[in-house]
């Protein structure tokens, strides 16, 4: 192991919080639960000084977990859908720590992939859903980098509206974006991350782990995302690849993936094509509250890609990655926590 390759880069954020209360509270239980049985059995110097100290030691771990990084410098990275959001800023964000960044976009020509290609950045043309152009951005790669440390899973797409409101072809095209554009990635990539034993990076979300009514057609993306991606990281692990996850919570207005002029149109187009029987059976008005909800919900969120550009370089280039990140204020976390840890009808009170 080459340990002049790593970096201290300390960070204080969330995650480490939930580690650290994770390891205090485990430590409490000990001694609450095993102090008296070991008093018992004359083994109650355990629960003193010696406890204290792995506490200590388990929380300085912790803080290592989330500080210590390799040099990015000559790193190669495959970033999917660099044309804005996420993958825009993390593309230029890697070529500012010397990684080689091969940016994939839907229009290589567009706004976003011109202002990349003025930088340096080496701008590839990739739609995720085209066999063809994975091909021929594979080939680019292999004869310029050979292999890959990188690859980051960032291409997708969203929409919204009650399942009964949401028209088929509307599930087809974002599945066949969000999970078989997700799946020819891996297919067509991880052989070249293989070879440079490195990261698979793919962006999942907050409502991947703690769901929202109207939001179906999407999360069932997620939901079908974080599934293939905990398969590959098992099947993965035997070649040195690590995976990892980024589950962001409210970056809407960050990305802007939607705005109060597309989700009007989005919401147009929806009631337009929906049966009589349905609009019916909701009503007009119920239709316009939850729309107005998702123009609340866009504006309410983060209005900067930092945490989330922070977690994707963090995964890619922790020495110890986790297999989520979080990007997402204390509101999603404690959310998330309550979904996951607590009984359906708790966070249903709470929540629903």
């Amino acid at each position: 192991m080459d340990f002049s390759q790593w970096n201290w880069n300390p960070r204080y954020d969330l995650d480490l919080l939930q580690r650290c209360l994770t390891i205090i509270a485990h430590s409490i239980l000990y001694r609450l639960v095993l102090g008296p049985i070991l008093q018992f059995i004359w083994l109650d110097w355990l629960v003193g000084t010696p406890l204290d100290l792995i506490t200590i030691l388990l929380l300085i771990g912790a803080l290592c977990k989330s500080s210590i990084q390799l040099n990015p410098k000559g790193k190669s990275v495959l970033i999917t859908g660099c044309d804005t959001g996420f993958g825009f800023e993390l593309a230029k964000h890697l070529h500012s720590l010397q990684c080689k960044v091969y940016a994939g976009c839907l229009f290589k020509d567009g706004d976003g992939g011109k202002e990349l290609a003025e930088l340096g950045i080496d701008v590839i043309q990739l739609d995720v859903t085209k066999e063809e152009e994975w091909d021929l951005a594979i080939e680019h790669i292999q004869q310029t980098s050979k292999q890959l440390w990188g690859l980051v899973n960032n291409a997708g797409w969203s929409t919204f509206g009650d399942f009964e409101w949401v028209q088929m072809d509307t599930y087809r095209r974002i599945v066949e974006i969000n999970i078989f554009g997700l799946l020819q990635a891996l297919k067509k990539a991880a052989p070249l991350v293989r070879k440079g034993q490195g990261r698979i990076v793919t962006v999942t979300s907050g409502l991947a782990r703690s769901p929202a009514a109207s939001r179906s057609s999407y999360i069932i993306t997620k939901y079908g995302g974080m599934g293939l991606m905990e398969c590959v990281r098992y099947e993965l692990k035997r070649f040195g690849v690590k995976v990892s996850m980024i589950e962001p919570g409210n970056f809407l207005a960050a990305t802007k993936l939607f705005n109060q002029s597309i989700i009007g149109k989005q919401a147009d187009a929806m009631w337009d094509k929906m049966p009589e029987e349905v609009k019916n059976a909701y009503g007009e008005s119920y239709f316009r509250n939850n729309v107005g909800s998702m123009d609340k919900y866009f504006h309410i969120g983060f209005k900067t890609v930092t945490p989330v550009i922070e977690s994707y370089t963090n995964a890619l280039l922790d020495v110890f990655p986790q297999v989520r990140y979080q990007p997402m204020g204390l509101f999603w976390k404690v959310r998330t926590f309550v979904y996951t840890h607590l009984p359906e009808s708790i966070f249903d009170w709470i929540y629903m």
